[in-house]
């Protein structure tokens, strides 16, 4: 059950929050997704592809918009690399 806490908590964050969009939703979930497939590690290291490949969104342009949306709201901290060869550092703050 505490693999779902992170969730439910995101969940509660976000019901009064009207910026929040089912893209969003798929994002942050895919990057659960990804922690937990990692070990459950904060913060995380992903390439913007495998987060994009788990959230089934297959524009960029959306995906930058929401993960920023999510920094700037402060559900996660995100820090990208301008090096394509570089993982982004994501942190969950919710």
């Amino acid at each position: 059950m505490d693999q779902l806490n992170p969730l439910t908590q995101f969940f509660k964050a976000i019901e009064k929050d009207q910026r929040i969009s089912i893209t969003h939703i798929g994002i942050f979930a895919a990057l659960l997704q990804f922690r937990t497939a990692a070990g459950y590690i904060n913060p995380i290291k992903a390439y913007r592809h495998e987060i994009m490949k788990i959230a089934k969104i297959s524009g960029p342009v959306t995906y930058h918009r929401c993960i920023r949306d999510l920094n700037d709201y402060g559900y996660i901290n995100y820090l990208p690399k301008r090096n394509r060869n570089q993982k982004s550092i994501i942190y969950f703050t919710v």
